[in-house]
């Protein structure tokens, strides 16, 4: 099961993963339409990108917009949750030996420690994302039932993986559980909300070019429309 779950089935998640964000990438920007979404591709595109950069960094940067620092207590949530999401997996020493196994390269590591911290942290950000959900009269008026799958997709991995490598129970079931939550998840970000992991920087782009062209950068100049 073990060889299994981390061959086969392994280059399948990475596949359906890759391909399905490529695809939903292309998609966002094929589907766009320059004069209902305002994005001008051809016309002052050096404005357009600039636009596009600054929308996506400051997004990036905590508290570097508005909205992030309306929200100070959310924020820091919402960054601890994606840099743990993002951050950890790529970077676990774990994970670098497998990638060393099986495919011949690795990268640099963290130190297990620190990979814990960043775990336990995740979890408890998720946790805490999901009684925002339920506190919240706002947001729980929006939530259903799929919203916190998605949470649960994303935080199982961590779960799994934080009792497999401190041996709680059966080790070897809680490594192929973690592994199988890994892939779950790398299928489910193309055809979820999880998807958001590439459609973000899509979106940004998009709303730093009208910025940058229409609403601000050339501001009272000749627009082509």
């Amino acid at each position: 099961m073990y060889e299994f779950v981390t061959g086969p089935l392994a280059w399948l998640a990475f596949g359906i993963f890759f391909i399905g964000v490529i695809v939903r990438a292309v998609n966002y920007i094929r589907g766009l339409d320059w004069k209902l979404d305002r994005v001008a591709y051809g016309a002052n595109p050096s404005h357009g990108a600039r636009g596009a950069i600054r929308s996506i960094f400051f997004w990036l940067v905590p508290f570097g917009t508005r909205s992030w620092r309306f929200y100070p207590g959310m924020t820091v949530l919402f960054f601890i949750f994606h840099f743990g999401l993002i951050f950890t997996p790529i970077f676990l020493r774990a994970h670098n030996m497998l990638l060393a196994e099986r495919w011949g390269f690795s990268l640099p590591t963290i130190s297990d420690p620190v990979a814990d911290i960043l775990t336990i942290a995740v979890m408890v950000a998720g946790l805490f994302l999901i009684l925002r959900r339920i506190a919240l009269p706002e947001v729980r008026i929006l939530t259903t039932a799929y919203d916190y799958l998605l949470i649960a997709i994303a935080i199982a991995p961590f779960l799994t993986g934080f009792l497999a490598f401190h041996h709680v129970g059966d080790y070897r079931f809680w490594l192929i559980t973690h592994i199988l939550a890994g892939e779950i998840m790398l299928i489910a970000i193309p055809f979820t909300k999880l998807s958001h992991f590439v459609l973000f920087f899509c979106s940004r782009a998009q709303i730093g070019m009208d910025y940058g062209i229409k609403r601000g950068g050339l501001k009272g100049k000749d627009l082509a429309w």
